[in-house]
């Protein structure tokens, strides 16, 4: 059987039965959130799958469209392994859908008004919207893991977090020391990124100078989100020519312009555009709020966009989904 096909139908059978492609304000509906690089771990998956008909069937599907078991390294590492750009992002795709075709299972998924994705996840988000179909959009999501791992080798960069500081401070410290501004996740935490030495220097610069209270380098592979995955991302630019996008059938925020986006063609140059500029997490936060949704299910290991969220508005609830005792825990829709 063709895979593509056979989630297709699933998908629109069954895994989005149900969803309010257009749901209105008042009603209030429930926002899914699909987690970025850096939340993966050794086992994610494997309680879903250990109790889930459902979430099973999406790794079975998974490791077939891959070629490679995407379930053996999930479930069981090693961890070097797992956390290889390559590997790390279709593994973050995966599971975020099995947890949706979970919910769905076991009827514990509500009226979904949006869905929004942490870098990788945006393409998560997609998928699950109806952008692309699962063999598409996860041979996608492999593809940019691919090429992002190939500059990360071709390079020497890293990231450092700054935390407690102004948008402006960041954007100065960058600014003298040559390097960007990745991610802008939650008010006062933002990300710099670039070559190694260069944002070594900026983050010895940010502790001297007082203004913030913690500069932290990542431990990630590269400088993701920065002019160094320019290669990474012209590469990119021409996968994507060959994939076929479709408008989301609930609205999907673009980390690029932090909007709602739904032209296939935009949607297209926003992800090539994501590989290299600024992620703006929180501008698609208050973008997914300003439609009503104050409630979120985090679909993926860590509760790392949990906390964003709070430091975003501490109004909103956000209930993160990764083990099966924790989908378990949800009330049912």
């Amino acid at each position: 059987m063709n895979l593509s096909a056979s989630f297709r139908v699933k998908s629109a059978d069954a895994l989005f039965e149900g969803v309010n492609i257009q749901p209105p304000i008042q009603d209030m509906p429930t926002g899914l959130l699909f987690s970025g690089q850096g939340a993966q771990s050794v086992g994610m998956g494997r309680s879903l799958c250990d109790s889930s008909a459902a979430a099973l069937a999406v790794y079975k599907k998974a490791d077939e469209a891959l070629g490679w078991s995407i379930s053996s390294l999930s479930f069981n590492g090693p961890a070097e392994n797992l956390t290889e750009t390559r590997v790390c992002q279709p593994a973050l795709f995966v599971q975020g859908l099995a947890i949706v075709a979970a919910l769905e299972e076991t009827g514990r998924m509500p009226q979904i008004g949006a869905a929004l994705g942490l870098s990788l996840g945006e393409l998560t988000a997609l998928t699950y919207a109806g952008a692309f179909d699962f063999a598409d959009g996860l041979r996608t999501v492999a593809e940019r893991g691919r090429l992002m791992q190939v500059a990360c080798e071709a390079t020497d960069g890293t990231m450092v977090s700054l935390v407690g500081g102004s948008i402006e401070d960041v954007k100065a410290v960058a600014a003298e020391f040559d390097v960007d501004v990745a991610n802008l996740n939650c008010p006062g935490q933002i990300v710099i990124s670039g070559d190694k030495a260069k944002c070594l220097a900026a983050a010895d610069a940010a502790k001297a100078s007082g203004k913030f209270k913690m500069v932290a380098p990542l431990k990630v592979a590269g400088a993701y989100h920065s002019r160094l995955m320019q290669s990474a991302g012209d590469a990119f630019t021409e996968y994507l020519r060959t994939v076929k996008i479709s408008a989301p059938r609930i609205p999907v925020f673009s980390n690029v312009t932090g909007k709602l986006v739904q032209d296939p063609e935009e949607i297209r140059q926003n992800l090539s555009l994501q590989v290299t500029h600024s992620v703006l997490w929180e501008e698609d936060m208050k973008s997914a709020t300003a439609l009503g949704i104050t409630s979120f299910i985090e679909c993926g290991p860590g509760k790392v966009l949990a906390g964003m969220a709070k430091r975003i508005d501490k109004a909103l609830a956000v209930a993160s989904v990764s083990e099966w005792s924790e989908l378990e825990a949800l009330p049912k829709a």
